[in-house]
């Protein structure tokens, strides 16, 4: 009963890397052609970032989605790929917003708007900067 695969973006658990990061679990249920079952359940702790973004959510499923759909039977390479573009979206983001506000001065809303076309390469073939690790 219930989806095959869950993902929790952030968590209140406490991150082994320090309160600057959060903690993101997975879980993704798998039925063999044999008729058995296996889960795969990882973890991530992911850096914090002091900034608030519009379609940040949006984005994640969308990824998730297309990621899960590459690598149906592997939730630690798709929730890799998902949290690397991410991490690459909101980093050109969080540069151009600086750039644009000044030196000394916070960005606006409207100058975080995710630089979605200006990541286009790391949508479709993220490098992996992000790393999760499998749980029992």
């Amino acid at each position: 009963m219930g989806p095959n695969t869950v993902v929790i973006t952030s968590s209140d658990l406490p991150s082994r890397l320090g309160d600057q990061f959060l903690v993101s679990l997975g879980s993704q249920r798998t039925v063999h052609p044999d008729g058995s079952r296996s889960t795969q359940r990882v973890r991530m702790d992911v850096p914090k970032v002091d900034a608030v973004f519009v379609g940040t959510g949006d984005l994640f499923a969308a990824m998730l989605l297309a990621w899960t759909h590459h690598y149906p039977n592997d939730l630690k390479t798709a929730c890799e790929k998902t949290f690397s573009v991410m991490h690459h979206v909101i980093q050109r983001t969080i540069s151009y917003a600086h750039e644009l506000a000044g030196p000394g001065r916070r960005p606006s809303p409207p100058q975080l708007e995710l630089r979605m076309v200006q990541s286009k390469a790391d949508i479709e073939d993220p490098a992996i900067v992000m790393r999760a690790t499998v749980i029992s």
